[in-house]
């Protein structure tokens, strides 16, 4: 099997990642000529994509940063609390994370302590059918609550009015959550209104 056969079957949907090319054993000589005989645009540090292929830039980014955590309107959107697709991406990093880079690509950073960075950290898939790494729905409701002057009046009634109208909300995390981020007052609160 040739070397361009082999960085084919690496392709994962139109994508290709240095990093599995390199795993693989082929050198990254080869896949800069496969990416160039093949058209593959450089979306991001090792990773590429093909031509035929509409990038999914939630995906991109988490996997050129993998330490990334989607929060805020964008991880309200993925749980589909809210009806309107996000205006800017915002994504939670460890306190010793820079950051700058993901800054100068638009993306709006909070860095986070040790012991809250990763609270409610899953996996949702993407409009475009890839997993990305985001807050669960009850973490993203604790955070909205703690910083509620940073959304529209809006955003904030649809996402707490659809939280509590899913099946699936485990109410006991929030409490959970809401102690760890101080707010567990508030959050008692809208559970007394909403349930």
């Amino acid at each position: 099997m040739s070397k361009y056969d082999l960085i084919e079957e690496l392709n994962k949907d139109g994508y290709l990642f240095t990093s599995d090319v390199v795993n693989a054993g082929i050198s990254k000589t080869w896949l800069s000529h496969y990416v160039r005989d093949k058209g593959y645009e450089r979306v991001a540090q090792g990773v590429y994509v093909s031509p035929e292929t509409w990038p999914d830039e939630l995906f991109i980014l988490n996997r050129a940063y993998s330490s990334i955590i989607f929060s805020g309107e964008t991880a309200l959107y993925l749980h589909m609390l809210v009806d309107r697709e996000y205006s800017e991406i915002t994504a939670s990093v460890p306190s010793d994370f820079s950051g700058q880079r993901l800054r100068d690509k638009g993306v709006i950073v909070h860095r986070e302590r040790k012991t809250i960075y990763g609270l409610g950290k899953t996996q949702v898939e993407t409009n475009y059918g890839h997993f990305v790494n985001v807050y669960d729905m009850e973490r993203c409701i604790c955070d909205m609550v703690k910083n509620r002057k940073e959304y529209d009046v809006q955003t904030y009634q649809t996402a707490l009015r659809e939280f509590f109208r899913k099946d699936n909300a485990d109410y006991s995390k929030l409490l959970e959550y809401a102690d760890a981020l101080n707010i567990k007052q508030d959050i008692k609160k809208y559970l007394e209104v909403m349930i």
